[in-house]
């Protein structure tokens, strides 16, 4: 690669710059979604299973949308698949409106699967476009650098999510709120479901302006994806004769299931470990994505020094670990930050971030390394499809959470006596990390098993 080629041409500057805000906006509705299920939990009265079905309708839409927008720009081309990608975003968030209204928890998870619907179709379009905006040669380069969006949109939704929507939460307990009368509480619910909207629907604005931009724009010569003929079938017969595919598919359900479970339930787990706030628990979650990005950044660096396969392993071990610590270490406070507490055991939960940061990337990597290039559009598509695992994933640790059972044995000496608040006991919550412990041990697996060979 010569020292003169641009990551990004000039020509091009306009429209990437755009695409990285498009990263950011489906980092930012990720992790803002991951803050509904306690706040829907509280607002709605639901089990925490019931609650969960916000990432089961998020995560789900996943499955459901990936291959189609797949399918819409090999068509269509990138720039459509963008503007439709953003107008389903849209209608989706606009429904939140109405739901408040009605104050119809269903409602809010027709949206949200129209919302992540449209996060679905960004994000097929958005890796492949911004890789076509330039040179080949600085196409990894560019895709990184966009990427890096990501995690900061993560981190403002995190802001977002705890200053808007769970500061606005009443604090009455479930009890109490059942003791209301209906028209105080309905007062009360309107107001919490209202803050609620407040972010979504002004993200609409922002989706508008990138849309019209793009809407306005002239198709240029890589807007459509050439088509190449090819036997399907042929095509499938050359994934599935590769196990680091068809098996990095399944390590990738894992991880991205881990990722969202964990946390998903990181804010009720602060709670009951550590009596503190729904608004105050949120600082935990913003100090573990705070942490994740810095791992991303400095294992990105190692990469050129150190096997990427073999530092995933290290790090999923080291994710097992911090799981059991997550189980089985006491919930004492050890040390304050300002007036935030620590435990061990939650410091442990901060640290399975950490140890996160390079999985989906390096699993991606691994899974489409060494194939026939034929099958890497419809490799990719699985690859991105994987991410259906928050919607496998968070509904197991929530049915733990309601009925530990089995794994309740695992862990007799903590408390179960369930808080009426949280619908959650110490034993239960514990109890379902388990399930992030098994999961990092298949991320170990895979990433030990494919660290050298090539199909």
């Amino acid at each position: 690669m010569t020292t003169d080629t641009p990551v990004v041409p000039r020509k091009y500057l306009a429209v990437f710059a755009l695409l990285t805000s498009c990263f950011a906006l489906w980092g930012l509705l990720n992790n803002m979604t991951d803050n509904l299920v306690p706040s829907f939990q509280k607002i709605f009265m639901t089990s925490q299973s019931t609650a969960g079905f916000v990432q089961i309708s998020f995560y789900g839409a996943y499955s459901v949308i990936a291959l189609l927008a797949s399918l819409l720009i090999q068509k269509a081309g990138y720039r459509v698949g963008v503007l439709a990608g953003l107008g389903v975003y849209v209608v989706g968030a606009l429904l939140y409106v109405p739901a408040c209204i009605c104050q119809s928890f269903w409602t809010y998870i027709v949206g949200i699967f129209i919302v992540a619907g449209g996060c679905a179709v960004l994000e097929t379009t958005c890796n492949p476009y911004v890789l076509a905006l330039g040179d080949e040669s600085t196409a990894v380069r560019r895709l990184n650098f966009a990427q890096m969006f990501n995690p900061l949109g993560s981190l403002v939704g995190i802001v977002l999510a705890q200053q808007l929507i769970l500061a606005n939460l009443n604090p009455a307990t479930t009890a109490e709120r059942q003791a209301m009368a209906p028209e105080a509480l309905r007062t009360i619910v309107h107001h919490e479901l209202f803050w609620v909207c407040v972010p979504y629907v002004g993200l609409c604005a922002i989706a508008a302006a990138i849309w019209l931009f793009f809407f306005l724009s002239k198709p240029t010569e890589i807007d459509h994806v050439k088509t190449e003929k090819s036997n399907v079938g042929e095509i499938l017969g050359i994934l599935f004769r590769s196990p680091r595919w068809y098996c990095g598919v399944v390590a990738q359900v894992f991880y991205v299931g881990v990722q969202i479970a964990a946390w998903t339930w990181m804010n009720v787990y602060c709670q009951k470990e550590l009596g503190v706030t729904p608004a105050k628990a949120a600082n935990y979650y913003l100090i573990a994505l705070c942490l994740f990005i810095a791992c991303r950044w400095v294992c990105t660096f190692l990469m050129k020094y150190f096997n990427p396969a073999h530092m995933m392993s290290a790090f999923a071990f080291g994710a097992v670990l911090a799981s059991f610590g997550v189980v089985y270490l006491p919930s004492t406070v050890a040390f304050t930050v300002g007036s935030l507490p620590f435990s061990w055991n939650v410091v442990c939960l901060c640290a399975m971030s950490g140890c996160m940061s390079l999985m989906f990337p390096t699993i991606y990597g691994i899974g489409l390394g060494g194939i026939d290039p034929r099958a890497h559009k419809l490799g990719a598509a699985g690859l991105i499809m994987a991410i259906v695992g928050g919607a496998l994933l968070t509904p197991w640790m929530a049915a733990i959470i309601d009925k530990p059972g089995f794994w309740a044995k695992l862990v007799p000496a903590f408390d179960a006596a369930v808080d009426a608040n949280l619908h959650a006991s110490s034993q239960s919550l514990r109890a379902s990390f388990f399930v992030p412990a098994i999961c990092f041990a298949v991320v170990l697996v895979y990433g030990l098993a494919f660290g050298k060979k090539r199909d």
